[in-house]
């Protein structure tokens, strides 16, 4: 019961599979909810279990050090507050360059460069939705033990008028190693398999 309970919370047919999605869901279902674990510590991995010499070569290309970490990792970015504060600085997009100011059947509102510049500044500060990361612990039954997870700033609306969210859009897959275990408690046999985690790679202002 014990191992079809795992394979159930890992989305896995009670027989397993070799290579599988911790949840292949699509983009606006993401960041990953936090996994619900067996409690018995029997499924933890052993010391032995965990050589990062070893588990780095099982792992070998897919080790991405921008996004995973064996130990405590420091900040990932600013608070959310910091980094809404800071979206006016990011590089104004191709799109809102080319905007045209001025009511859609009127005239062309006329500004100077500079004074251009500050309102296509201010658009973009309150219609930008950059991708926030934070480091999460995944618990010792992932290799590597942490992951940078993005998410989008939901804090206020990012339309004017308001009514429109930040949300995500894109997504991307790493791979990690998850202790994976079959069989009752004595007779069980465990070992380190490779699973997909997605992870949000794009926001977008949408209803």
């Amino acid at each position: 019961i014990r191992a079809l309970l795992l394979c159930l919370c890992l989305g896995l047919p009670a027989g397993g599979q070799p290579f599988l999605r911790l949840r292949p869901s699509p983009s606006d279902n993401l960041p990953v909810k936090d996994i619900v674990e067996h409690p018995d510590p029997e499924y933890d991995p052993k010391e032995q279990d965990l050589d990062e010499r070893t588990l780095r070569k099982k792992l070998g290309s897919h080790f991405d050090p921008g996004f995973m970490a064996v130990a405590v990792p420091g900040p990932a970015n600013a608070s959310g507050a910091a980094a809404a504060a800071g979206r006016g600085r990011a590089a104004l997009p191709a799109e809102l360059r080319r905007l045209e100011l001025g009511p859609p059947r009127g005239p062309r509102l006329r500004l100077g460069k500079k004074a251009r510049r500050k309102v296509l500044q201010w658009l973009w500060a309150h219609t930008h939705c950059p991708v926030l990361y934070a480091w999460k612990d995944l618990g010792v039954r992932f290799w590597p033990r942490y992951i940078k997870e993005g998410n989008c700033l939901a804090e206020k609306s990012c339309s004017l008028p308001e009514g429109m969210f930040c949300k995500p859009v894109k997504s991307v897959t790493k791979t990690f190693l998850r202790w994976h275990c079959q069989g009752w408690s004595s007779q069980k046999y465990c070992t380190w398999i490779p699973v997909q985690y997605p992870l949000i790679s794009e926001c977008k202002c949408s209803c």
